[in-house]
């Protein structure tokens, strides 16, 4: 397949680690910020290949992971409510809140519906109007513009039984975030090359000027990652600080047009909490004020949201990479991807899942006693 076995030729993954051993003179810090490129690296032993010296942080790449509870927890009252059809990616339907999850919900008699598209929530609206359907609008820059064109056409349809509960956030503010933090060690990025397809790279130059540090929009298989991390830690060992492209192959610097317009109509930006993070200015999108008769926050009284996180759960400092999974204490044992406590072990793009799929074990585990 085009763009697929030749991202992966050991060949020249051998010839890329051999560049960065020849290249790296100090140890350097690099994060990752996509929850996609964290299970290529952890699923193909990358980050335990890279030269003595060159450690990978993984960061809060996964859009289902920094989903604050609070949006979890109004999630789960509203697709309690009768009359409402939930919708929802499948990856949301499993992380659990304070109380339950929505495919508990589901089993306890909640119309919960998984689809492919908020497109299918718009035809489930038009299909069936006696419904309130709502649709579950998160993650990063790369699921905005669908989620604008459900609005668009639920708008264009005239429907007014179709709403979406929207945490949509976005990655530089994030990225601004972690190196305000003073004990933040990360001295380079990689870049969600998805996120950058849509978006373009604009937003990063300036946070790559104003901090210092390289920030290299990379792919996802194993020779875009490895190719990036060289691209990142030459920048590194020259001193430079610049937005570097290596994924030339999907992203350009103005990002999808298109995409972006459809983005600016239908949202605004906003302060918007993460979890892990918490709250980040100016860091997440909001339905602007002609679509706001489509926010399902507004439209459904959810009652009061008290949150609670699980108490074994570190899953906010795994999501800044402060930690890593295999240093808490509930990691393979309470916590699995059968019985998760918190989003990074039940998402398809958590750290915890990558760890436990690739066989990662805590240190009491590897030596025991």
């Amino acid at each position: 397949m085009k763009y697929l076995d030749e991202y992966r030729d050991p060949v020249l993954a051998r010839s890329l680690l051999a560049e960065l051993s020849a290249t790296a003179t100090a140890p350097w810090r690099i994060m990752e910020v996509c929850g996609g490129q964290t299970h290529t690296l952890v699923r193909q032993g990358i980050d335990d290949l890279l030269p003595a010296g060159i450690r990978m942080i993984h960061g809060p790449g996964c859009p289902v992971c920094v989903t604050p509870l609070e949006t979890l927890d109004r999630a789960h009252a509203v697709a309690a409510l009768p009359g409402v059809t939930f919708t929802s990616f499948g990856d949301m339907l499993r992380v659990p809140g304070s109380h339950t999850d929505l495919l508990t919900l589901r089993a306890h008699g909640a119309d919960v519906r998984p689809v492919y598209s908020p497109m299918d929530a718009v035809r489930t609206a038009a299909a069936e109007p006696d419904r309130q359907v709502v649709f579950l609008a998160v993650g990063f820059e790369t699921t905005a513009p669908t989620n604008a064109l459900a609005v668009l056409q639920a708008d264009r349809l005239g429907l007014t039984n179709f709403s979406v509960l929207v945490s949509h956030v976005l990655v530089p503010p994030a990225i601004t975030a972690l190196l305000d933090d003073p004990e933040c060690e990360v001295q380079a990025f990689l870049a969600a090359g998805h996120v950058c397809a849509v978006m373009g790279w604009r937003a990063y130059e300036p946070i790559a000027a104003k901090y210092r540090v390289p920030i290299v929009v990379t792919g996802f298989e194993p020779l875009d990652l490895l190719e990036g991390i060289l691209l990142a830690v030459r920048q590194l060992e020259e001193g430079r600080h610049e937005v570097e492209n290596q994924y030339v192959r999907a992203v350009r610097r103005d990002g999808n047009t298109d995409a972006r317009q459809a983005v600016a109509t239908v949202f605004r930006v906003a302060d918007r909490p993460w979890r892990g993070l918490g709250p980040i200015p100016d860091s997440g999108l909001v339905l602007a004020p002609d679509y706001a008769r489509f926010d399902a926050a507004a439209r459904f009284d959810a009652g009061h949201i008290s949150t609670a996180e699980h108490p074994e759960c570190i899953a906010g400092e795994i999501l800044t990479g402060a930690r890593l999974p295999t240093d808490c204490t509930a990691y393979g044992a309470r916590c699995t991807p059968r019985t998760p406590l918190g989003a990074p072990m039940v998402s398809g793009e958590g750290t915890c899942a990558a760890f436990h799929a690739a066989g990662r074990r805590a240190p009491a585990e590897r030596n025991p006693s």
